[in-house]
């Protein structure tokens, strides 16, 4: 009987570490295919670079994307701003579809590594 409970704990550890495993790998490709989505749908402006500056990088055990270079205009453009004399800019949604479309991907990445 102590041989089983060997095999099934032996069984299980290699279970959760082939999960482990595919989770980390779906968390970095749903980051990175995040963060073309970003770079191809954000608007572009003048010089491009706050649709250049989407990267990815690993914080703890998430994933996070976010814009190195122009991080204080995300909120602006997402949302809009009102205008320095009068009126209002309107929100371009760039990071909301992205971030639904990352969640549903992760969500179906992560039940087929889980089913194996």
């Amino acid at each position: 009987m102590d041989d089983i409970s060997k095999q099934i704990a032996q069984a299980l550890a290699e279970y959760t570490n082939d999960v482990t495993e595919g989770l980390e790998k779906a968390k970095k490709e749903v980051a990175k295919n995040t963060v073309k989505e970003l770079k191809r749908t954000s608007p572009v402006g003048d010089t491009g670079d706050y649709a250049k500056g989407w990267k990815s990088k690993k914080s703890g055990t998430a994933q996070v994307v976010h814009n190195k270079t122009d991080y204080q205009l995300t909120h602006l453009l997402e949302k809009g701003h009102a205008k320095r004399g009068a009126g209002r800019v309107q929100g371009q949604k760039h990071i909301e579809p992205a971030e639904e479309k990352a969640i549903r991907e992760y969500l179906e990445a992560a039940e087929k590594v889980i089913r194996g």
